[in-house]
């Protein structure tokens, strides 16, 4: 498969918009969870790898960082680089292959949202680790692998509430997502990417071959709310009880 199939340069201007609501998943629950836990200190070098149009990139050099964000989308790091952010440089190439940096380079690195974008996932956590310094610090946040597979889950709801149905978990799958289906429906063209989804031992894998030791593990909620209605009340108790995001944290050794 061409890597540039899983880009999402195709759909830069929408995901750009996505991204930038002021009531986004970014926005609302991963942007505070991250810029916690990562603690960033004046001076640091971070990598923000498959950067996508540099939201997480920009946040993180208003905390004091030297940031290179590297994503495989001309399209969305021309939107990055129209912004003309201090501190911060950017790069156009694939996660899953060499990264233009040298060994020991970064304090910390973050890729968020896209591992499970990536094919060979194995080889981007490999480069990670080659580029960050001994006791340096990776954040890979994902859509949660146990929770949220592509068409291999659903919600369901019955006498006691809202629930999660999961078809399959153990086996590996690349997924054709539709970027707007309600395009399709109309009888349009919509662009496509894919999703590969993987269990959660695959990812600690990854970690300990690419030289890490996992050290912190964190589940994330959403933070919206339904409206009135006959099924708001399990809709909103389902939310506080399946996490849609996943935090993993390692460190090089």
């Amino acid at each position: 498969m061409d890597k540039k199939s899983t880009s999402w340069g195709k759909v830069s201007s929408w995901y750009d918009e996505l991204v930038n609501d002021s009531d986004s998943y970014q926005s609302k629950v991963i942007l505070p969870n991250l810029l916690r836990i990562l603690d960033i200190k004046e001076g640091e070098k971070v990598l923000d790898v498959a950067c996508g149009q540099g939201y997480f990139s920009s946040e993180m050099a208003k905390k004091g960082a030297k940031v290179e964000g590297f994503d495989i989308s001309p399209e969305l790091i021309k939107l990055a680089q129209a912004r003309k952010e201090k501190n911060i440089s950017y790069k156009v190439g694939a996660a899953d292959a060499p990264l233009p940096y040298a060994n020991e380079s970064f304090d910390k690195a973050i890729i968020i949202l896209a591992l499970q974008n990536i094919k060979d996932a194995a080889k981007a956590v490999e480069e990670i680790g080659r580029v960050l310094k001994k006791g340096g610090r990776f954040v890979m946040v994902l859509n949660h692998p146990t929770f949220r597979i592509p068409q291999g889950s659903d919600w369901g709801f019955d006498e006691k509430g809202q629930f999660r149905k999961e078809y399959e978990y153990m086996s590996e799958k690349k997924v054709e997502i539709v970027m707007n289906p309600g395009k399709e429906k109309q009888g349009k063209k919509s662009e496509k990417t894919y999703s590969f989804h993987r269990p959660l031992q695959l990812y600690f894998k990854y970690l300990t071959k690419a030289g890490f030791v996992a050290t912190r593990l964190e589940e994330w909620i959403s933070h919206k709310e339904s409206q009135k209605g006959p099924r708001k009340v399990a809709e909103d108790a389902a939310r506080k009880e399946i996490p849609l995001f996943m935090m993993i944290e390692g460190k090089r050794v």
